[in-house]
């Protein structure tokens, strides 16, 4: 872990003396928060305080071969205790704690973070907790590093032009907007925005409508467009975005805040179609828990896919986690586990399993599978054993559209899950659609996800 955090510097001298003689450069992180940031957890804007922590805390590590990190002792909004162990999930960090580390345990019965006495185990963990947080923090770092530019067809709505002005801000992705000039620094001045690092295309004055138009005739003339109508679609702006996309003018689209998936999705099918060998077009969600990231799918596309696309979407979201450095284990999601129940959705779970497995000799995997055998170690090992996913599952495939769009709803109102997507799989380059309900988060989160798929 090369880390670890403890409550108070009263163990501080004899842990960096432990420390010192078995790595070379030690840190010592000290937790401070400020008056004003007591009134940020007050107000319920806490975020900022731990994204920019996570941000120190991760080049402490870049910088040194250990970091002891030292938590607060005096806080007024929550029990200083409460807080610590917070703070210590989202930089990952096992704790320390001599004398009171049974009653810290017991304040954390089902979490993953270690806390222990004896500063050899602590040494030795492996722990691994992903925050939504600690996501959000991975995400952006990585778009940053991608260097990718994403393009926004919406701009009429306030929300994609709020997420524009704190993308830029950040620095995570060059934004191209479409629309009016005119319009756009209007709506920019009424809401007080700061958007003047953003392109701004209008589809129907441009220097490209032409070029788009020519080639969108030559794509769709078997399928009966007219040149009239490929000019038409030309200076439709989600044509438009797509074919930005499309000639490598852009890395990514992201829409849907203010239009269906099928108006989002149409244009991308069209055009940029689908990757070789790839037959379906499917749409997941990463689920950031309290301490874990999970994935989703099809939670958008299509109602009742076939067992060899079942297969696929199995095969491609675990690509998909692999990507996002997670180690995918899948889990093909019944209401059976393994033998213990029969029928034609049982088998049709199996028939898929199999097919994915042809596919993909080497994927993790354990079908079909309930979902509490697939998230709890001991419902697991004792309806699954000896399955490596069983109880640890990430990676979560549901046999049709009806299941997986209403568990993810569910597990994110009722868990309070941070649940970002659905992003598209399977096309060549990306496009991601958005909720017509999304906040400004969402938008935010879904252009950084596209900024790194088209930087790979």
């Amino acid at each position: 872990m090369n880390s670890c955090y403890i409550f108070s510097d009263e163990n501080l001298a004899y842990l960096k003396g432990i420390i010192s003689t078995k790595f070379k450069k030690v840190a010592v992180l000290q937790i401070k928060i400020s008056n004003e940031e007591q009134e940020k957890f007050i107000n319920g804007k806490e975020k900022d305080f731990f994204i920019a922590l996570i941000d120190k805390f991760e080049k402490q590590k870049e910088q040194n071969d250990f970091v002891i990190v030292v938590g607060c002792e005096n806080f007024s909004v929550f029990g200083a205790c409460e807080l610590n162990l917070k703070i210590a999930k989202n930089l990952n960090c096992p704790v320390f704690e001599p004398r009171n580390f049974k009653a810290l345990k017991a304040l954390n019965p089902n979490s993953k973070l270690i806390i222990s006495g004896d500063i050899d185990e602590i040494l030795s963990c492996t722990q691994e907790i992903i925050t939504p947080y600690k996501f959000e923090n991975i995400l952006l770092n990585r778009a940053r590093n991608a260097h990718s530019s994403v393009v926004l067809p919406e701009s009429d709505d306030e929300r994609v032009l709020r997420a524009a002005e704190i993308l830029l801000a950040q620095g995570a992705v060059d934004i191209v907007l479409l629309g009016e000039e005119a319009a756009i620094r209007q709506k920019q001045s009424e809401l007080g925005l700061n958007l003047s690092k953003a392109r701004i295309i209008d589809p129907q004055n441009n220097d490209y409508t032409q070029a788009f138009a020519a080639k969108i005739y030559e794509l769709r003339k078997a399928k009966g467009v007219s040149e009239k109508d490929a000019e038409r679609m030309a200076r439709d702006k989600v044509y438009f975005a797509t074919m930005l996309v499309n000639e490598g003018m852009v890395g990514a689209m992201v829409s849907g805040a203010s239009m269906s998936t099928a108006d989002t999705i149409r244009p991308a099918l069209q055009i940029i179609k689908t990757k070789p060998q790839t037959k379906i077009v499917s749409g997941l969600f990463f689920m950031a828990l309290e301490e874990e990231i999970l994935l989703y799918a099809d939670c958008a596309i299509t109602p009742n896919p076939s067992a060899e696309e079942l297969a696929g979407i199995a095969v491609i979201t675990a690509q998909t986690a692999a990507s996002f450095g997670l180690q995918p284990r899948v889990a093909m999601l019944s209401y059976s586990t393994a033998d213990s129940g029969s029928g034609p959705d049982v088998e049709f779970v199996k028939l898929a399993a199999k097919k994915a497995l042809e596919i993909e000799p080497d994927l993790s995997l354990a079908a079909p599978i309930q979902y509490d055998a697939a998230v709890d170690v001991k419902v697991g090992a004792k309806k699954m054993p000896n399955s490596s996913v069983a109880g640890r599952a990430n990676v979560f495939i549901f046999p049709n559209l009806n299941c997986a769009n209403i568990c993810y709803k569910a597990v994110q109102r009722s868990a309070n899950a941070l649940a970002v997507g659905p992003v598209l799989q399977g096309l060549k380059k990306p496009v991601n659609d958005l909720s017509r309900g999304c906040l400004v988060e969402d938008i935010v989160n879904t252009v950084l996800i596209s900024a790194i798929q088209a930087g790979e």
